[in-house]
């Protein structure tokens, strides 16, 4: 099957793809929505098959004539290079970590005996497939340490399959467990509990079809899967999560009930004391308003993280026997600034918090008493803290803008922070700073954003600049270090990492206003970061590119159609850009919580007021777009970006460019490094080249 194709622009030699339109028009609470390419949801159809591939024709052909393209991927591929390791994780004697040597596909897991000086290799995942798309995604020992069972992901996908190592040894055993999707490895004994769907019944739409009916096995050691034990399902609510974790010792085990596709943001809890017999699950937390995530046990009693009546959480201790909220401890009391993690370790309770988004870590008693603050290498992003209960020390990862992540030993009884791991880096980032500034969004409230740059940037308004950011699902963007970023900050580059509501940079309050009814104040945010950028004079709409992937690519979608001359290039990754069908594919009744519904109609008023893909408007000049998406992406399905690129191909009629790359054996991130760097070579030559800016390489 060919796909025609139709010019450009009279201006432009490209021809983009002719997308043909069907007769699909649905009616939303009395409001009729036209959808002529609902076909392009069916991503094993023939017809979106040849649609794919001419579209990747002329993205490809269009990137092929960029001069400079094959010496920004050289130049990546050498940035790039260095070795970068894991913190360990220990299970005395035993300790494993991940080290990539530099251009690894995938970081290769070690494991090293405390009487040993040399590691050895315990997975080397870039064995496991011809093109290093096969990764591990979680890994954790058994109580005895003995055994490790981990995960894996096939090019990107977020299905799993759990497989399982003798440690002693690194023999694998027989233990293969399919079908594996938000789940955790939760030990008992000579075998763990894990959650999965049912296997689809057409394998082909695995990718995109809807994801019900999430399921608790238990699985022992040496069988075949299909003889597992169902431990938990839920035959009346198909869209919940069903999670269970076990508490260091294995006394119990404790189910996490969400219902997002609700609506909630919270989740039920249930118990199961592992050492009575006939033991069952009972309630210890029913609703679903508020956060509920149980670290581990003192004795008989659940060391709870919770936002109840804490927006921005506190640990609470909570007696199974008697779980009434009446009778939970405060352990620790909730703070101005938000968690950003609590773990536990050499009986010690390690809380970081966010203060203006970067991190600052104290270590607790087990009854909450604080003992010190944990003084970090620097102002940055820091986390970790685990270890084993009877731990002397715990191992924490700290990175900033210009420092790569490093990995530091924390003495418990000195609470001294001693170098583990260095990283020697193949370029200086010393001439690079951050800045930190806060600006008013529309509203009035302060919106912070990173600015990173070469030092002494001049403000005459011509620097070629990147804003990035995200604004949802409570998730904040503290700062973080990437070496392939380097390559655009070398060429005179700024780049703006902004703190928007809908994360959790200000905890709960900040996640709300964000959220559902609230989500326009997120583009807004963003908007008055860019226009601030272009008042002190950092750079002008004509050198302004805006980046964002999943959720961001929904930030992304939302501001070039709502403003399409603020920015000159606008690079939605992995978006989030139909938002009255999201809820229709894998687990996207998911992000019900976050987003509403269109099943609603106050949700559909809402949504529909900024879906992206409903935005564009015929004869409008957007900017230079580049959509990147995957085909094993099953988490934002690609039929997001497909439609909205036929959009905004139909309605474009502005000079500039408006593409998709469509990356194969990949999914919701790039699968394998050399996929990494090939799609950053990629998004940065279409962004020097709409931005006007010939790169030197020395």
């Amino acid at each position: 099957m060919t796909v025609p194709l139709v010019p450009h622009t009279p201006s432009l030699p490209l021809r983009y793809p002719l997308t043909r339109h069907a007769d699909q028009v649905d009616d939303y609470h009395g409001t009729r929505v036209a959808d002529p390419f609902r076909w392009l949801e069916d991503d094993t159809a023939a017809e979106t098959k040849a649609w794919v591939e001419a579209q990747n024709g002329v993205t490809f052909g269009y990137l092929d004539r960029i001069p400079y393209r094959d010496a920004l991927r050289t130049r990546l591929t050498a940035l790039a290079n260095f070795p970068r390791y894991s913190a360990p994780v220990v299970k005395r004697p035993w300790s494993v970590f991940a080290k990539n040597e530099g251009l690894q596909n995938q970081a290769v897991y070690y494991i090293q005996h405390e009487d040993e000086e040399t590691p050895r290799v315990l997975i080397d995942p870039n064995t496991l497939s011809d093109d290093g798309t096969t990764r591990v995604t979680g890994l954790t020992f058994n109580k005895a340490g003995t055994r490790i069972a981990y995960m894996l992901s096939q090019a990107g996908s977020d299905w799993q399959q759990i497989r399982v190592l003798e440690v002693a040894t690194g023999d694998p055993l027989s233990d293969v467990i399919d079908w594996v999707k938000i789940s955790g490895i939760a030990w008992h004994g000579e075998g763990f509990f894990y959650s999965r769907y049912p296997e689809p019944s057409n394998t082909e739409a695995a990718f995109s079809s809807m994801n019900e009916d999430h399921q608790v096995y238990f699985h022992t050691l040496g069988t075949a899967q299909s003889t597992d034990v169902l431990v938990y399902r839920d035959l009346v609510n198909a869209q919940r999560f069903h999670t269970v974790s076990t508490t260091e010792d294995e006394r119990y085990a404790v189910l996490a009930i969400s219902d997002r596709g609700q609506g909630k943001d919270g989740n039920a809890l249930q118990v199961m004391d592992l050492g009575a017999p006939n033991g069952a699950f009972t309630p210890l937390w029913t609703t679903f308003d508020d956060q509920m995530d149980v670290l581990d046990n003192v004795g008989d009693q659940l060391l709870v993280l919770t936002n109840r009546h804490a927006p921005n959480q506190r640990v609470v201790r909570i007696d199974p026997a008697a779980p009434d909220e009446a009778n939970w401890v405060t352990v620790i009391a909730e703070r101005s600034e938000p968690v950003s993690g609590m773990s536990i370790g050499g009986r010690r309770l390690f809380a970081t918090y966010l203060k203006d988004v970067t991190t600052r870590a104290y270590v607790h008693a087990l009854d909450g008493t604080l003992e010190r603050e944990i003084a970090l290498p620097g102002i940055g992003t820091a986390g970790g803290f685990e270890g084993e209960r009877d731990a002397t020390a715990v191992y924490y990862s700290f990175t900033s803008f210009t420092a790569p992540i490093t990995v530091y030993a924390y003495d418990i009884a000195t609470g001294q922070s001693t170098l583990f791991r260095d990283v020697a880096l193949p370029f200086d980032p010393s001439q690079f700073e951050t800045t930190q500034v806060f600006v008013p969004s529309k509203d009035g409230t302060r919106v912070p954003a990173f600015i990173v740059a070469r030092k002494g940037v001049v403000l005459d308004g011509t620097n070629p600049t990147m804003l990035y950011a995200y604004g949802g699902f409570n998730v904040s963007l503290p700062p973080n270090f990437s070496a392939l970023r380097v390559a655009f900050l070398e060429q005179g580059g700024v780049y703006v990492q902004a703190n928007l509501r809908g994360g959790n940079e200000y905890g709960e309050a900040w996640h709300q206003a964000g959220m559902k009814a609230h989500k326009q104040n997120v583009f807004d945010d963003g908007i008055a970061v860019a226009e601030w950028l272009i008042a002190h004079g950092y750079t002008c709409s004509a050198k302004l590119a805006i980046a964002g992937g999943s959720n961001g690519g929904l930030l992304v979608g939302a501001i070039m159609t709502q403003r399409p001359t603020l920015a000159r290039v606008a690079l939605p990754a992995v978006g989030v850009l139909d938002m009255l069908r999201f809820h229709k594919f894998t687990i996207g009744w998911n992000w019900i919580a976050d987003y509403g519904s269109s099943d609603d109609a106050e949700g559909f008023r809402y949504l529909y007021a900024y879906s992206p893909l409903h935005r564009l408007q015929d004869g409008v000049a957007y900017p230079a777009t580049l959509i990147t998406t995957a085909d094993h992406d099953d988490r934002v399905v690609p039929a997001h970006s497909f439609k909205f690129a036929a959009r905004l191909q139909e309605a474009h009629r502005g000079e500039h460019p408006v593409l998709i790359r469509i990356e194969t054996q990949s999914g919701h991130g790039g699968s394998s490094l050399s996929k990494q760097i090939a799609e950053k070579a990629d998004e940065y030559a279409f962004l020097f080249q709409n931005l006007d800016v010939t790169p030197v390489f020395a």
